[in-house]
């Protein structure tokens, strides 16, 4: 069976979840904060070479030269499907 879910809340998701909150408490990804900058362990690669940018709310891997939103890291880390993903977000926020 399909499931659907609809383009504001995909958005919603991606934009108003803040990416630092993603990596630090939600998913507890290995991280270190050197110079202000938020870089995690990716999550492809295992590499330290990544930063975040909230203006974007994206984090990037440039080793991997890919670009994470928060459904892309859930997906990553936690070896999840697209479906799965979004559910997990949102159980995990309050955004509904």
């Amino acid at each position: 069976m399909s499931k659907y879910f609809s383009s504001n809340l995909l958005r919603r998701l991606r934009n108003e979840i803040p990416i630092h909150w993603v990596i630090i408490s939600l998913l507890k990804m290995q991280a270190k904060n050197p110079h202000g900058i938020l870089r995690f362990r990716c999550p492809l690669c295992f590499n330290f070479h990544t930063a975040t940018k909230a203006e974007t709310n994206l984090g990037r891997c440039f080793d991997c030269k890919k670009n994470f939103n928060p459904i892309d890291l859930v997906m990553a880390v936690d070896a999840r499907s697209f479906i799965e993903a979004v559910e997990f977000l949102k159980n995990n926020t309050s955004i509904v």
